[in-house]
């Protein structure tokens, strides 16, 4: 977890500002996954949420206050140990240019984030919502958001299969259905994580 002591001061945060912004952006690039034509995850890690705390507090400039709003909000990103197993988590992203059908598609792909699912060999991971009681995870009106925070619970003994075999993202939604193999480099990033959590 992130702490305010992690956190530069924005003066400090400018002056490396642009070496970070590369290194994120390359980072993201490996940890990001295309689902079917209209969405898109983004696996998260420590950099990640780090960096984009460093970015609201950069936009918003609400000093002190804000910082304590944005480390509750992201620090649950933060993939974790558990008891039993490891949490990993990602933003899944609804990425639809134009407006009108932007509009459609949100209507018809209510609940969508009860549809996403890790499979490998015989064993089938279902993600849940970080913090659903949130506004922007909230679905309202029969109408989705156009960005989620999910994360799935990978059993301990469950996680040398994730690693070694092929492993499958997929939505099963009724009016999305799409699945994507996780590329070796993606994996070999997420293995990162689980070693950094031990």
């Amino acid at each position: 977890m992130l702490s305010n002591t992690d956190i530069l001061p924005l003066n400090e945060y400018e002056k490396i500002r642009p070496l970070k912004k590369q290194e994120i952006l390359e980072l993201k690039k490996i940890r990001r996954l295309s689902v079917g034509p209209d969405i898109t995850f983004y696996f998260e890690n420590t950099q990640t949420i780090w960096w984009q705390i460093q970015e609201m507090l950069r936009i918003e400039k609400g000093g002190q206050e804000q910082l304590g709003d944005e480390l509750c909000a992201y620090n649950p990103m933060i993939p974790i140990k558990r008891e039993k197993g490891y949490e990993i988590s990602a933003t899944m992203m609804i990425e639809i240019e134009d407006a009108d059908r932007r509009k459609v598609i949100l209507n018809q792909l209510y609940a969508i984030n009860q549809h996403v699912r890790f499979e490998f060999k015989n064993i089938v991971i279902t993600a849940s919502s970080i913090d659903s009681t949130e506004e922007r995870n909230r679905e309202s009106d029969q109408k989705t958001s156009s960005v989620h925070f999910l994360k799935w619970h990978i059993p301990a003994d469950k996680v040398p299969d994730f690693l070694n075999e092929d492993v499958t993202l997929s939505i099963s939604h009724p009016h999305y259905s799409y699945k994507s193999l996780l590329p070796i480099f993606l994996k070999q990033s997420l293995k990162d994580d689980f070693e950094l959590m031990n």
